[in-house]
């Protein structure tokens, strides 16, 4: 019986920054100190606050250390393991006060949250089956097969309220019972393992921190509908998951919990991985599908929904990860406990990856209805530098903008349609008063352009006009003819294309529009970008009054675009000045500035 437990983060962004190092470190010198019988180390999965890695937990105490490094590893071991000393400069600040040290709990970061899909995130390690068991792992499954007949669990999932997380929202219930009403010899349950949104890592983190979760709800919903093959496909540029996730798959079957007559019924299930090529347009079902086939990525119409006709041309449903984490415990708790979270049509939690400029980095789980200033400015932090909140993108490439006027919007799914965005699979991303709104649609829209499989005409070729559209307003070309333009169009790759992709790919032009038009006319008027951001727009100027002529500017600049004496004021040439910002950076005298 160990005494202590040391919880060290592994997921991507904490081992992208040293914990497998701190990791050795920590079982050497535990060993050194004699302590290796009395103290365990155990390797995680993401605690979500990603701004303070590597994050390191000591219980029973609960003592939060982040931004821990090798270096640190002797003291911590010497002083809080061995001597039961707390190393009071690596805590987390937000959990020290006069009155003493404060649990996770009561943290701003989360206090608010309420963690379902990522219950076990942080706490147990994943390479291990033992622990998930012991949290109740496999319980669902044991449930479902003794005790519940499909046709219950797919009512449970009706009643409960779950709406698939990975972007469309529709009831996982309905597409389930669907598919079990289409009589086929073979069928299967699909996991969208493909995260491609930028800034987006929710689906990641659950792979990382709790895979057998997701292996147990597919198996839950192959009894549902009746199938016996599962098909992972997930993105080959996740390693930690799909390393995670193929210990998971043969310890299940080591167990007998995948495979032949599972829990000693006649249910037989299996689960394969596949790995994508990053292919964004393959997070559409009918793409993955036809990717798990061996073609090449590419839409298809639809009807038939894969409810009837999916993978292999037999009837499938397909589900993402986060949606699939929330099944088992709607399984042992029932439909009613889900329901009781949420609002009126959109239930339960959702998980985010908080990015962009907000203070507390990182991946939250809320209940819906959560506003989205209380993410911002309570769970986030607020905004570094005190900079002013200007916009929040939700959905990635297929969101739109939210504009500080909808701060208090109560975050579900019809509220961010009814603005313009949408839930998307739960990327994030906020922005602040140096955000150039016109720049941020044009990197989402370069974004689709690369990512467009060119299979359909209004998607390949109108995203690429709208894209050239924008370039032209960001580098001063534009006139008011080509923003009317920007909306006709928006409106026709959206009613014609064939797939999800080029559907919702105009979003973020169409909200930073109907939001921000004002900036719009001034890159194309005053060939101004109010945000300083768009290169060929902004002029750099020396104020020769504040001016100390200290030629630091000078030496700075890579293009020798500045002249002058020393002691004397100095003036920028325009026709060599390259706009890096590299002199205003530098300046000392806050003497240069960009106009």
């Amino acid at each position: 019986m160990y005494r202590s437990h040391v919880l060290v983060c592994g997921g991507t962004g904490c081992t992208s920054s040293g914990s497998a190092q701190i990791l050795a470190a920590l079982n050497e010198e535990i060993k050194k100190q004699g302590l290796d019988k009395e103290v365990a180390v155990v390797q995680t999965g993401c605690h979500g606050l990603c701004a303070l890695g590597p994050i390191m937990l000591i219980y029973p105490e609960g003592t939060f250390y982040s931004m821990v490094h090798v270096e640190d590893v002797p003291e911590i071991v010497s002083e809080h393991l061995l001597k039961g000393r707390i190393v009071k400069r690596l805590l987390y600040t937000e959990t020290v006060t006069d009155q003493g040290l404060k649990s996770l709990n009561e943290t701003e970061f989360y206090k608010k949250q309420h963690r379902i899909a990522l219950r076990n995130c942080g706490i147990i390690n994943p390479e291990n089956i033992e622990e998930y068991i012991g949290t109740g792992g496999y319980e669902a499954l044991g449930k479902a097969l003794t005790t519940m007949k499909p046709e219950e669990i797919i009512q449970t999932l009706i009643d409960s309220g779950l709406r698939g997380r990975g972007g469309g929202g529709f009831p996982t219930g309905l597409k389930w019972k669907f598919a079990a009403a289409n009589k086929a010899d073979q069928k299967y349950v699909c996991c969208n393992a493909d995260e491609g949104d930028p800034g987006a890592f929710m689906d990641r983190s659950v792979l990382e921190g709790d895979p057998h979760v997701v292996l147990e709800a597919m198996a839950i919903a192959g009894y549902a509908i009746g199938a016996s093959q599962g098909f992972i496909y997930v993105r080959a540029e996740y390693p930690i998951a799909v390393k995670r996730l193929t210990i998971a798959i043969g310890q299940a079957r080591e167990y007998g919990l995948l495979g032949k007559n599972i829990f000693n019924t006649d249910f037989s299930f299996d689960i394969e991985l596949r790995l994508g090529a990053g292919a964004f347009v393959c997070g559409e079902e009918t793409a993955l599908m036809t990717s798990i086939e061996g073609n090449r990525g590419e839409p298809r119409p639809r009807p038939p929904f894969p409810a009837k006709e999916g993978l292999f041309k037999k009837p499938t449903i397909l589900n993402n990860v986060e949606t699939y984490a929330n099944i088992p415990r709607i399984i042992l708790n029932g439909a009613a406990w889900f329901a009781s979270m949420g609002t009126e049509k959109s239930k339960g939690t959702k998980v985010f990856a908080l990015g962009g400029k907000i203070n507390n980095t990182g991946l939250v789980e809320i209940p819906m209805g959560t506003t989205l200033r209380e993410i911002v400015e309570e769970i986030g932090g607020g905004i570094p530098k005190g900079k002013k909140f200007k916009a929040a993108q939700t959905g990635g490439p297929s969101g739109g903008c939210i504009p500080a006027e909808h701060l208090d919007i109560p975050i579900d799914y019809d509220n961010l349609i009814s603005i313009g965005s949408m839930m998307g699979s739960g990327g994030l991303i906020v922005m602040d008063e140096d955000n150039c709104m016109v720049d941020i649609a044009k990197f989402f829209l370069q974004f689709t352009v690369d990512e467009s499989c060119g299979k359909c005409t209004p998607c390949r070729v109108g995203t690429k006009r709208l894209y050239e559209i924008l370039d032209k307003i960001t580098k001063g070309n534009g006139t008011l003819e080509d923003i009317d333009k920007l909306e006709e169009l928006c409106h026709y790759i959206k009613d014609n294309s064939l797939c999800g992709l080029g559907q919702t790919a105009p979003n973020p032009v169409l909200s930073t529009l109907r939001y921000f038009k004002d900036e719009y006319i001034a890159h194309v008027v005053d060939k101004r970008c109010p945000a300083g951001v768009c290169k060929a727009l902004l002029t750099y100027v020396i104020d020769a009054d504040k001016c100390k002529g200290c030629t630091l500017c000078a030496r700075t600049c890579p293009n020798g675009a500045i002249e002058g004496k020393v002691r004397e004021p100095h003036m920028i040439n325009p026709d060599k000045c390259i706009k890096c910002g590299a002199c205003m950076e530098k300046c000392r005298f806050g003497a240069i500035s960009k106009k």
